[in-house]
Order: C-alpha cells, then structure tokens, then sequence
C-alpha cells in the first residue's frame, strides 16, 4: 500500500481539486493507497473539507494539530501514522504534481529506497530562486552529510527508510537532511516544479530562512570552525602589528612623538566586536537546538484524528 503524507495550512482552496488529481493520478499504481493529511493549524475550512472527503472515500484520513507546529514536524507527524509499505511526501499547494508518482514507483521497483524529486526548474519570482539556488549550494558546501541539490521535500521512501526516520529523536528536524543522512540505495528524478494553483505561499520569509537555519546547523559544525579559524587569523595578525609597531618604537625616535590613530582604533574595535557578536549568535543557535532537545517536550499536541485509529 501507498501512504501519501500531505502537510496542509489553510488550503481550503485546493484540498478537492488536489484529491481529484491524487484518484485518477492513482490509477496508473496498481496499488491500494491512503491519503494522509496533516493539519498544521489551519484556520480556515481546510479539516471540514477533509471530513467530508473521509465521508466519502475512507482513504482520505487526516491529523490536526492543536496550533501550528511548521512543515518539518507536519510531514514527521505523518510519517509517524503512515501504514504503508510506501510512503510518498508531497505538498499540497499541487506544486508537487501527483502524477510524478508513478515514476518514483519505476525506481522503486528497480530497488532504490529512496526517490527523491529535483526542481530544474522552478515558476517562482526571481530573487526566490536566487535564495533557494545559494542555500542549497551553501548547504552543499557546508554539510558533512551531502544532500542533494535542490531536493525538496517531495519524494517516494520505502517503509525500511521511515522506520529509521521514526526513530530519530531530534526536534528540529530538518527532514530531506534525515534523509539523506540514513542513506541506503537512493536516487533523484528531476522535474519542473510548479506554481501554485490557488491561494498564497505559506513559507514566509521568516520560517524560509529558519528552515535554512536547521539545515545548515544540524548538519554542519563548519559555522563554528570558520570563526574558530576567523579568531584565529585575526588574533595572529594583530600579534604580527604588535611586533612590528614595537620594533618600531624602539628603533624609530619619531614614532614615539606620533600619536595614535583614533579611527584606525575605532574601526579594529567595531570589527571585533562584530567579529564576536556574530560568533556568539551562532553558538547560541547550536546552544538553543541542544536546550529544545533537553526539555523534550513533544514534537506536536494532536487535537483530533480522522480516519486513524492508532
């Protein structure tokens, strides 16, 4: 069976064409599927259309969550209720098109666990695909795990892969990283994302650039290092001025009359104060994800259930 995880918020727009599409996309599988959505939050009609489609098609099954918990812990949140032997996350804003699916199944039937879809191509305003090319290039350099680049959230894992990712602890979750962390036998397709069918994007720019955040800390000390090899660099060049305006001093009689250069002064203060501020922000950062973790509070507080008994 096909578990389909689908995070939704306020989608109330979208959910029946996007179920229309998932019913005749689906007669191509030749496999019995469910549909698992994910409500993180919504404030609109999105569960009331969701309860209708379960009154119809006992397929269709949905988590809603008691406030708005983010992407990343929605699609955990259905990975940890799926029951399929596969298990397919996309979004549900129909910019992951669910007739990609069948040829994720291709390669799963060749024997890769995991099929991951690649945007080549993506109908968003420039400066978005500006920032999305840097980070996952700047994530790509910076991360000791290689994860593929521009690889979304949109793929196909085999339940041996879930069954890891379940079994993770972490918090902030940062999932098409877990994913390549686990390894096994994986594989990329690419394909041409599309706009959004209706309504708004949800991923502001705020909640963009925290997702970029986990990605680039929980997969990679590097941020420390380079400031660790900054202080370092910074810390031998000002020994070298030292010696050299020492030397100076003492074999130079007109550099002891000189008098100090105030805004030479200013300035090494200012970027060593900055050089200092921006070091212990990213400490903080690691040091905060290390604090959620200690608290273990849950990762989300479901308020209702439908169509799941578990």
């Amino acid at each position: 069976m096909i578990s389909l995880v689908i995070p939704i918020y306020n989608e109330q727009g979208i959910l029946e064409i996007l179920y229309e599409r998932i019913k005749v996309a689906s007669a191509g599988w030749n496999q019995d599927y469910e549909v698992i959505f994910i409500d993180d939050g919504s404030s609109d009609y999105s569960l009331e259309i969701i309860q209708k489609l379960n009154q119809k098609d006992d397929r269709v099954k949905a988590i809603s969550f008691s406030r708005n918990f983010g992407h990343q812990t929605a699609v955990s949140a259905g990975l940890k209720y799926s029951t399929g032997e596969i298990i397919v996350v996309m979004d549900g804003d129909l910019q992951d098109p669910p007739e990609q699916i069948i040829n994720f199944l291709e390669q799963w039937q060749q024997g890769y666990q995991v099929v991951y879809a690649i945007r080549k191509k993506r109908k968003e305003a420039w400066y978005k695909k500006l920032a999305y090319y840097s980070f996952y290039r700047l994530l790509n350099w910076m991360s000791s795990v290689k994860i593929p680049l521009d690889s979304g959230d949109f793929c196909l894992l085999d339940r041996t892969i879930v069954d890891h990712l379940n079994s993770l602890p972490e918090r902030n979750r940062f999932v098409r990283g877990l994913r390549a962390w686990i390894g096994y036998k994986q594989i990329g397709i690419p394909y041409e994302r599309n706009a959004r069918l209706a309504g708004e994007a949800k991923y502001t720019f705020r909640k963009l650039i925290r997702l970029a955040f986990d990605g680039l800390i929980n997969f990679s000390y590097r941020p420390l290092q380079v400031f660790t090899s900054l202080g370092i660099i910074v810390s031998l060049l000002s020994f070298l001025v030292a010696i050299y305006y020492l030397f100076a001093w003492i074999l130079d009689p007109t550099v002891r009359e000189q008098l100090p250069g105030y805004t030479s002064i200013i300035i090494a203060i200012l970027f060593l104060g900055g050089v200092q501020l921006i070091s212990i922000g990213i400490l903080g950062e690691y040091i905060g994800r290390i604090f959620d973790e200690v608290k273990a509070r849950p990762l989300f507080i479901i308020s209702q259930k439908i169509g799941i008994d578990q």
